[in-house]
């Protein structure tokens, strides 16, 4: 069993305070696969945040803070 070393308000706290900072993230999509994507966090809210991923015209990606604490979401940078 994983011992989780954070909780939800630390990884909320620690999300807000990279607000509008260029991002560099990696998840889990599923079936083993996962993808790089590099962007900016453009709003944070109760329960997700939102990136803005550069490379795709702004297209926006939403994100749960449950994610990041499981280790499907890893911010990289």
């Amino acid at each position: 069993m994983r011992k989780i070393q954070f909780n939800i308000d630390d990884i909320k706290a620690k999300i807000l305070s990279l607000k509008g900072e260029e991002v560099e993230m990696k998840y889990n999509k599923g079936r083993k696969k996962f993808d790089t994507i590099s962007g900016t966090i453009q709003d944070v809210y109760p329960s997700v945040f939102t990136v803005s991923i550069k490379d795709q015209n702004g297209q926006v990606q939403t994100f749960s803070y449950y994610d990041v604490l499981c280790g499907n979401v890893v911010i990289l940078s």
